[in-house]
């Protein structure tokens, strides 16, 4: 069976006031060409269908068109879970009339798998979705108490218990996967998630993932990665657009696995080209530098955030004549050299040494985040040559 794994499509959201819905389209279209090209009996998008609780309209036609066209008049299966974005209740509203077309829409966590029979493979394709599991959605009190290690303890072993009460209730002959829309630890955040969990309390431990299901979905994070700690196969498809600029650079892409009964899952990353990319402009040598940029078409169907070194300030007219020769510019940011030095100093001063261990093991891996072991392991060796120099002195 070939099951394609979206996420975080954020319909209806913008980009300081730059509407996005047409470069949503545009990958809308461009998904629905991959699951007929590549030939996916099922897809499973993986929560955050909308950004807000209140779609515009607009939003809202585009996701069910999509459904519409994805699902094939009910041949290809496509289970919907919500999201921490989006209003449970009004995704599922209309999962009386979608459920008949081969579209699952669930709001809440679920007790039992959904079951569905898939004809395309000839196989059942059994999901444990688990709708965004905030504590009120989940509909008990995690921890009567305010302690951080023992809400994020309870709330570990919960989503670890709920995962296994479903995956124990799938049938043996099925393809049985797991989809989720959570915070596992040791994922590389963007700018443009909205947290969900609270001091790290709402965090699930690569270990709690279910094991026995082949694959597990996951959304939430907007860049793509696989969980390295889990026990099974487990991954974050990502978001297919650039939401904030922290993610300018980013390859887009969906997931495809390809899974059978009682057998291990294997995945492919598709890379998506529609909506246009995040870039960030560094003019060091001021407006003249810009001005050359925008001469020779740079990045002209991007978004762009504009940083130019001066020595005098901008005016009121030179920036709107930035705005008008390129619609593209989102942000414009000044910096004056000395401000800029003595800022880099007060900045290296003030960061933790733990914060900067952070961004430079980030910076050598390519996005990865330092689990708390290597962490520790720092601090001590940082701990241990500060004694030294002190002895020595």
């Amino acid at each position: 069976m070939r099951i394609l794994h979206t996420a975080d499509w954020h319909l209806g959201k913008t980009l300081e006031g730059r509407s996005r819905l047409k470069e949503q389209e545009d990958f809308l279209e461009e998904l629905a060409r991959i699951v007929k090209d590549e030939k996916i009996d099922a897809v499973i998008m993986a929560g955050d269908a909308f950004d807000t609780v209140n779609p515009p309209a607009l939003a809202e036609q585009l996701f069910y068109e999509s459904l519409s066209a994805l699902s094939d008049k009910g041949n290809r299966p496509v289970v919907v879970i919500a999201g921490n974005h989006d209003n449970p209740d009004r995704l599922s509203a209309a999962s009386p009339l979608t459920t008949d077309h081969g579209i699952h829409l669930i709001g809440y966590p679920r007790t039992a798998p959904v079951d569905i029979e898939v004809a395309s493979s000839g196989e059942i394709l059994s999901v444990a979705a688990l709708a965004y599991p905030s504590e009120s959605r989940l509909n008990e009190v995690l921890s009567e108490t305010f302690d951080e290690k023992l809400l994020r303890d309870q709330y570990d072993e919960k989503i670890k218990q709920t995962f296994q009460r479903m995956c124990s209730k799938a049938r043996k002959d099925a393809v049985q996967i797991a989809a989720s829309h959570i915070y596992v630890a040791g994922g590389s955040q963007t700018d443009s998630e909205r947290p969900i969990e609270v001091g790290g309390a709402y965090t699930v431990a690569a270990e709690s993932l279910p094991e026995n299901a082949a694959y597990v979905a996951l959304g939430h994070l907007h860049r793509p990665q696989t969980i390295k700690r889990a026990r099974t196969l487990a991954r974050y498809s990502g978001s297919p657009l650039a939401y904030s600029f922290s993610e300018a650079g980013y390859a887009k892409s969906v997931t495809i696995v390809e899974a059978a009964p009682g057998q291990t899952a294997s995945w492919e990353e598709v890379h998506l080209t529609s909506g246009k990319p995040l870039v960030k402009w560094k003019a060091e040598k001021g407006m003249s530098q810009v001005y050359s940029w925008l001469e020779e078409e740079r990045d002209k169907n991007a978004w762009i955030d504009l940083e130019i070194h001066l020595t005098d300030q901008l005016s009121i007219e030179e920036i709107h004549r930035l705005r008008k020769a390129r619609q593209g510019i989102i942000h414009i940011r000044p910096v004056f050299e000395e401000a800029a030095s003595a800022e880099e100093k007060s900045r290296s001063r003030n960061v933790p040494i733990e914060e900067r261990f952070k961004a430079f093991y980030e910076r050598q891996t390519g996005g990865a985040v330092p689990d708390e072991e290597t962490v520790k392991l720092f601090l001590e060796l940082a701990s241990g040559s500060e004694q030294e120099e002190g002895d020595e002195t």
